[in-house]
């Protein structure tokens, strides 16, 4: 498969993608219609920040299954746009932690001990020893504005050198920030109480200029140290509390536009120290998010989950040995359930039993989703299929037990049109034999695979013969059979597995006779 590269990344990232037996076809200058050319038959795309990754640019890549971010921030990728294209979009989160991490303490030490200034001035030839009085981090405080993975390492590495710790992050347990030494508080006590303040949130439409003139006052006498993300803070207001003497001094990576024009007030100022992004620039981070990237890539296009999909469940590698029969059985089972059901699909069940029921599912719902949409005809995978059920109003609800009466792990899928509903249960024999074992309640003990033919009929003699010879007679041959009833006399449910497709005529004709009740035929695996 061909895996398209927009941004340089090391070579370790794309010697996997090789390795691995994919096309790599690398782009460093590409946008406009040249870019849209270039993705058009490409399964994969690797891009960091400076390939802006457009609702147009899914739109013109059919073949897409995977945009992976050789960094953190996704904010140049269009993730809603993927999402609808069934498009995963997975980033490298770790890889440069400790890069971002270290630079982040290497600009709090430089702003505070006027580094840089001092460093220009005496290449410069001056002694300029009485100019500059630093301030020292231990006893101060530390505000951590977002207490990811960065900001916990951040706070780590500045606690131990004295430094007391407070962070404000929504998204975290004041236990978690107990165990790494923070104190967890408010937005605006954060920027009241630090002395130094260092930003680490993701660019969103909530975070976009989050720090602007009155946030800037509350940092009154302090410094602001930024190598998350540019946007966060407005850049015209920190120049001017620069200026005025509220701050003491800023230190910035990253910029609301980069490259920084040149007429930036930013540059207007000693006390402003910059740097030109380069946060993640170490030897050992850049290889470690190409590796990362590009093994995303590799699993994505091998139909395995991600790790770090942001718009897809994912399962951990450990547990994806156990889960993964179960991620074809309930695929399997929601698009037998829809095509069971006559009747407009308004609401799916997922249920779970056995020892299945302690595992992360999520995975696993998401494809018994895509085989309910998929029989529909809707362009749908494991990605989108969550989000198409949440834009045609489909209700979805996922259940779990860890009793299951007659098998060691049991999924279950149930589709209703609010009135009517059809389940139908799967499972796995001797360990890796997928079985569709109740379809609404039957007993069955079908093999999920190709063709079947679902028939409800009166439970009397000669209607199975009867079965056999309409489908002889038009052709098809019928490879194996499963017979559930549900009392003798009563209504019985059979399931064919067949040879070819079943013709609408052999069908008409089996419902034109009495006994028989209906004729579902369902196609499976590409059929």
């Amino acid at each position: 498969m061909k895996v398209l590269v927009t941004d340089p990344i090391a070579d370790a990232g794309l010697d996997a993608l090789r390795d691995a037996g994919h096309e790599v076809e690398t782009g460093y200058e590409l946008e406009g219609e040249d870019l849209l050319d270039a993705v058009s038959d490409a399964h994969g795309l690797i891009v960091r920040s400076g390939t802006e990754v457009t609702r147009e640019v899914f739109a013109a890549a059919e073949e897409l299954v995977i945009v992976g971010r050789a960094g953190i921030g996704v904010d140049n990728i269009d993730i809603d746009a993927a999402t609808d294209e069934g498009v995963i979009v997975a980033n490298a989160p770790e890889g440069n932690v400790r890069a971002a991490a270290e630079h982040t303490v290497a600009m709090t030490f430089a702003v505070a001990r006027s580094v840089p200034q001092a460093h220009v001035r005496l290449k410069n030839g001056e002694w300029a020893k009485g100019d500059y009085l630093g301030a020292e981090l231990d006893g101060k405080t530390l505000g951590v504005v977002g207490l990811g993975r960065v900001g916990q390492e951040v706070a780590k590495k500045l606690d131990s050198l004295g430094m007391d710790v407070v962070a404000f992050d929504p998204y975290i347990s004041e236990d978690r920030a107990e165990r790494i030494g923070a104190e967890l508080v408010e937005f605006e006590a954060c920027l009241d109480r630090a002395d130094f303040l260092t930003i680490h949130t993701p660019l969103t439409p909530e975070t976009e200029g989050m720090i602007g003139e009155t946030e800037l006052d509350l940092l009154d006498g302090g410094y602001l140290v930024n190598v998350g993300r540019g946007g966060i803070v407005d850049e015209d207001a920190l120049a001017a509390k620069v200026e005025d003497g509220t701050l003491a001094g800023a230190a910035l990576d990253v910029f609301a536009e980069e490259p920084l024009p040149a007429g930036s007030p930013l540059l207007e100022h000693d006390e402003i120290v910059v740097t030109p992004h380069l946060g993640a620039s170490t030897e050992a981070a850049q290889e470690n998010v190409a590796t990362s990237t590009a093994d995303q890539v590799v699993a994505a296009l091998a139909g395995e989950p991600v790790a770090n999909a942001l718009n897809a469940p994912s399962i951990d590698e450990s547990a994806f040995p156990r889960l993964e029969p179960y991620v074809e059985i309930a695929e399997t089972a929601g698009k037998i359930a829809a095509q069971l059901l006559d009747g407009r699909i308004e609401e799916i069940e997922v249920t779970y039993e056995g020892e299945i029921a302690a595992e992360d599912v999520e995975f696993v719902t998401a494809s018994a989703l895509k085989g309910v949409f998929e029989p529909l005809e809707w362009q749908v995978n494991a990605v989108n299929a969550p989000q198409i059920a949440d834009d045609r109003g489909v209700d979805v609800t996922e259940s779990k037990t860890r009793q299951a009466a007659d098998f060691q792990s049991l999924v279950s899928v149930t589709v209703g049109d609010g009135e009517d509903e059809i389940s139908v249960d799967g499972t796995l024999f001797a360990g890796d034999d997928p079985r569709i074992v109740r379809i609404d309640g039957y007993r069955v003990d079908a093999i999920p695979h190709g063709r079947m033919v679902v028939t409800r009929n009166a439970d009397e003699p000669g209607v199975i013969g009867l079965i056999g010879t309409v489908m002889g007679s038009h052709g098809v041959n019928i490879a194996g059979m499963f017979n559930a009833r549900e009392a003798h006399g009563g209504e019985a449910l059979t399931v064919y597995n067949v040879d070819g497709e079943v013709p609408e005529a052999a069908r008409e004709e089996l419902e034109g006779d009495d006994r028989i009740v209906g004729v579902r035929y369902i196609t499976l695996n590409g059929h």
